[in-house]
């Protein structure tokens, strides 16, 4: 008996339905692409493959009626219309963050007169929240590699010898120069809060209170309280407040040629400056090829020193003495020769805007280590943007501020007024609850910095200090450094002094060398308005321990002729 399939009327009406809506749908889809060979449409069992599909499909049209497989076939639509819209909606945000490009993050410190000099930094962009994240990538170190001779290194006791008292060098381990070079850092270090400086331009500035001068500008000391609290955008005073630009109808005038040549200089920068021929010249020594190509060295000097030189030396057009650039500056600001050297010493970046290291050396001093190694060893290595030595012998201010009235370094008044006015504020001994700084009184003749907005920022109003006060800036080093360190994470490396006269070489002034007489210490005018009052019940008295050795004060240390040095052969990666 043959089995036959026993379809109904309906069944068969959906069949033929169905079978219209194929052929309709294959006829647009041959119209559409004309390159897509032709489908011709021939028989029911084409579409159905085996006599089990086709059971299965007709055992579906028995069971289910019209209106529930129209409503079963409009869902399953449904869901592939979304499933399509969120296939296009992910490839489009794909497209969209996909292919984020880096940003520039620019770090600007903005010079006075419309000048500024900018970093371009690479960035980290991540999606987080429907929100675009951008990290800057600084500089953050590197790690010497194991075996590396500098990178267990450690100082060996000093040697026993009673007959020799003072400061002396010590060894410091260098790595060779081509290896210093290639570890010099791509990208900047990192600058904690402030990005943007401005420095303040004015033509006709005003003394209202005590300190401060043309050059510096006057500011108040309300400015000067609203200077230390840190931020991302500064205002502030910083040297060089009129004119067009630094250097140029400032007060601390600078020929357009030598201006020239001093904006050319990138990268790495030796300063250092003799004003009133108050120094011999020391030629920089064992200086390798690679730094005499790339690296700048500038000497300012006045013009008193100007025709001392033309006297005594080779000094022609070309205004070069050995690896010296001589650069005449004329209009100084002040009277007193070692106050305008705090100009150079201090205000580098300002000077030489597109710098971005540079080791600032006292010109009694002279250099034997190349500055690639020093940089390498002081500030890379230890990751740091500002470095200088701690005095070989005084930590306290208080102590330096004796030490310096014992040896007529400043007149007495000025300088108790000074510490006076620190004390008021808060200034206390140095102790050990300062650790982990190690010292309140640097050895300032040399400084090595980077020139980022944070280390800026301090040597601007390190300088204010130095304007307002007296010129001794050993005594407003700490009070400047406390109290950027006190808004910030930011610190400096204070190194032994030991390591210091390893790369350089302690000389003296001319008028030791040539016995001249003593001048008179300089002085600044005192207060038109007191000092703010300070609330008596918070006022600390503090016992200023006097330095017992101030008759030793006036005695030279000894020059050492033999640096002590480890210069391995292992290079760092």
């Amino acid at each position: 008996m043959n089995e036959s399939l026993d379809l109904s009327p309906l069944s068969n009406v959906s069949l033929q339905s169905h079978k219209q809506q194929i052929q309709i749908r294959v006829f647009l889809l041959q119209k559409i692409d004309q390159s897509t060979p032709p489908v011709t449409y021939t028989k029911t069992s084409n579409m159905f493959i085996t006599k089990e599909k086709d059971e299965t499909l007709m055992w579906i049209f028995k069971f289910a009626s019209q209106k529930k497989l129209g409503m079963l076939l409009l869902c399953f639509v449904s869901i592939a219309v979304v499933l399509w819209i969120l296939h296009l909606g992910k490839g489009e945000v794909t497209q969209e963050f996909g292919h984020v490009r880096s940003l520039g993050f620019i770090n600007i410190s903005t010079v006075g007169f419309s000048e500024h000099s900018s970093l371009n930094d690479d960035v980290n962009t991540s999606v987080n929240n429907d929100k675009i994240v951008t990290s800057p990538i600084y500089f953050t170190g590197y790690t010497l590699l194991p075996g590396n001779p500098c990178e267990s290194f450690t100082l060996p006791p000093p040697p026993a010898d009673k007959k020799r008292i003072g400061p002396r060098p010590c060894p410091v381990c260098y790595l060779p120069v081509e290896e210093a070079i290639k570890l010099m850092p791509k990208l900047p270090s990192f600058s904690p809060i402030v990005q943007n400086l401005t420095y303040i331009h004015e033509e006709n500035s005003t003394k209202t209170e005590f300190g401060g001068s043309t050059f510096g500008g006057y500011p108040s000391l309300k400015q000067r309280l609203e200077s230390y609290d840190v931020k991302e955008s500064m205002t502030f005073h910083c040297g060089f407040v009129t004119g067009d630009k630094p250097g140029r109808n400032t007060g601390f005038d600078i020929n357009d040629s030598d201006l020239f040549e001093m904006e050319s200089c990138r990268e790495v920068l030796v300063a250092s400056a003799i004003f009133g021929a108050y120094d011999l010249i020391q030629q920089p020594k064992n200086i390798s090829e690679s730094s005499k190509q790339n690296v700048c060295f500038f000497m300012f000097v006045d013009e008193q020193t100007e025709r001392f030189l033309k006297n005594s030396t080779h000094f022609d057009d070309i205004k070069k003495i050995g690896l010296w650039r001589i650069i005449v500056v004329h209009n100084l600001p002040y009277t007193d020769p070692r106050r305008n050297g705090k100009v150079p010493k201090l205000l580098l970046h300002r000077l030489f805007p597109n710098v971005r290291y540079s080791l600032w050396v006292d010109a009694k001093l002279e250099l034997v280590v190349d500055p690639y190694q020093i940089l390498e060893r002081f500030l890379w290595r230890k990751n740091a943007s500002f470095a200088i030595s701690r005095h070989y012998r005084r930590f306290d201010v208080f102590i330096e501020a004796e030490a310096n009235k014992a040896a007529g370094k400043y007149d007495n008044a000025s300088i108790d007024f000074q510490v006076d006015f620190y004390q008021k504020e808060g200034l206390t001994p140095y102790s050990e609850s300062k650790l982990p700084i190690t010292s309140d009184v640097p050895e300032g003749c040399v400084v090595i910095r980077e020139h980022i907005p944070i280390s800026n920022l301090f040597t601007c109003l390190w300088f204010n200090e130095v304007d307002r006060f007296t010129s001794r800036d050993q005594i407003s080093f700490s009070t400047v450094r406390d109290k950027i360190m006190s808004k910030t994470n930011w610190s400096l490396d204070m190194f032994l002094d030991c390591e210091r006269r390893n790369f350089v070489l302690q000389g003296y002034h001319r008028d030791i060398l040539e016995h001249w007489a003593p001048p008179p210490p300089p002085k600044f005018s005192l207060a038109v308005f007191s000092p703010p009052p300070i609330d008596e019940t918070s006022k600390k008295v503090v016992n200023i321990p006097r330095d017992r050795k101030s008759k030793s004060q006036n005695k030279r240390p000894r020059v050492s002729p033999v640096q002590f040095t480890l210069k391995p052969n292992v290079a760092a990666h």
